[in-house]
């Protein structure tokens, strides 16, 4: 007997006419699936994970408009859209994936699901830590930490390999996140389990590690008040209980939630793209280390060339709207699609190839890799500085470095929306 459809795969194929964000095409090879599409049309009809009606937007400047565009909100249950909570695809899929509805609130009510004032009111609250000067004084703790874990690395060896995923790329962003956060150092195993779970979609592990995660935070919470800090938990405490108008419980919670998930999911897999990236074109990591100089416009190259995040969050239009000569009408709902963005002919010469001299020094970012607009990435300045570090200090260390499997052998988990390694074998010399 055949296993039952999942929630996420159960209405592929419903729809031929109509590409489903969970389509083997896509996933497998999101460059040329969305690529595709892109080529199509800079707006395609699609369907979404509960097979939900979209519209994929695929093009490098539609992209970016809908992005800054306010006529396009993030949150669900805005009273704009005009609809009822059950007609919200991402609340259906929070149904189908078994999260009680009370703790849904914790989802919908991120900084990333709010917008205009209440997403402003939220992002002042921590974008203090996230400052230009913040990040520079920052680096020598993130070199220190780099350096610590790559002296390590050979302790990790098995057969003269070691996964960089495991011993590098994960540990480094989620000690310096879960550092500047305050999470105690013998939590943050557990915050790592809790990322792959909530990351892998699946309804069994979501179920029990959603609730588990709440729990924890309230409770950090709480001994933390007694005990307070100089560390941003301890700064959102004091924010809460001076004027709970400025931070509700609930947004407290949840900002500790996303700023440790978002703050080493995605860099913990540019990290490791990029390093796949530079060991299979040995002719852009000749460049890197022949001028260090390349470093800043390298990371933008990579972020632009094999990014973690392919899709940006789910957006609803709140009027009619007119992109690129398609009408998409209030209430509709909007994926803009990032990898098509990034490949974009149109926008890039020959974007399929990857060169780290690309990006003009000192310019502005030519990439949607970390978004754009108001919801632009809040730790992107931390983001790019730890993807500096962690390439320029690994082949300083370990110049002759070499991938252990062959790059076809690598495995990719299906996820949508997201392009990251299970694992990446390295020979260290």
């Amino acid at each position: 007997m055949s296993a039952p459809p999942s929630p996420l795969t159960e209405h592929v194929g419903k729809h031929p006419d109509e590409p489903n964000v969970m389509d083997p095409s896509l996933l497998n090879d999101p460059v040329t699936g969305y690529g595709k599409l892109r080529e199509q049309g800079p707006v395609v009809r699609g369907r979404f994970f509960d097979d939900a009606p979209v519209w994929f937007v695929t093009r490098f400047e539609e992209v970016r408009q809908v992005l800054r565009d306010p006529r396009f909100v993030n949150d669900p249950l805005t009273p704009a859209l005009d609809r009822a909570p059950e007609d919200t695809p991402v609340l259906r899929f929070m149904e189908q994936l078994g999260l009680p509805e009370h703790l849904r609130p914790y989802l919908t009510g991120s900084i990333l699901n709010k917008d205009a004032l209440d997403h402003t009111r939220l992002r002042r609250l921590v974008s203090r830590a996230f400052t230009a000067r913040k990040i520079t004084d920052l680096r020598p703790r993130v070199e220190q930490i780099t350096d610590e874990l790559l002296a390590r690395l050979p302790e990790h060896a098995e057969d003269g390999v070691v996964d960089l995923i495991q011993h590098f790329a994960y540990p480094l962003p989620i000690t310096v996140i879960c550092e500047l956060v305050g999470i105690a150092e013998e939590d943050r195993p557990q915050w790592r389990k809790w990322g792959s779970a909530l990351v892998s979609l699946e309804p069994d592990r979501l179920s029990t590690t959603f609730p588990e995660m709440i729990d924890h935070i309230h409770e950090l919470i709480r001994e933390r008040r007694d005990s307070l800090t100089d560390d941003l938990l301890s700064e959102l405490i004091r924010t809460h209980d001076d004027d709970g108008s400025r931070l509700s419980d609930v947004e407290m919670v949840t900002m500790v939630l996303t700023l440790i998930l978002a703050g080493h999911e995605t860099t913990a897999h540019l990290i490791g793209n990029g390093t796949l990236a530079l060991l299979t074109h040995p002719d852009q990591l000749r460049l890197l280390k022949d001028d260090p100089a390349l470093m800043p416009r390298a990371v933008h190259e990579l972020m632009r060339w094999c990014g973690p995040v392919q899709m940006a969050q789910l957006r609803y239009a709140t009027e009619d709207v007119e992109i690129a000569g398609t009408m998409i009408r209030k209430g509709d709902n909007v994926v803009p699609i990032l990898v098509a963005a990034n490949f974009d002919p149109r926008h890039y010469t020959d974007p399929e190839r990857l060169d780290l001299t690309r990006h003009p020094a000192g310019r502005a970012e030519n990439h949607v890799g970390f978004g754009h607009g108001a919801h632009y990435c809040l730790g992107a300045s931390l983001a790019r500085q730890e993807g500096e570090v962690a390439f320029s200090r690994l082949f300083a260390r370990y110049p002759d470095v070499s991938l252990g499997v062959a790059p076809e052998n690598l495995e990719r988990p299906a996820l949508p929306g997201n392009s990251r390694l299970s694992s990446l074998p390295l020979r260290l010399n």
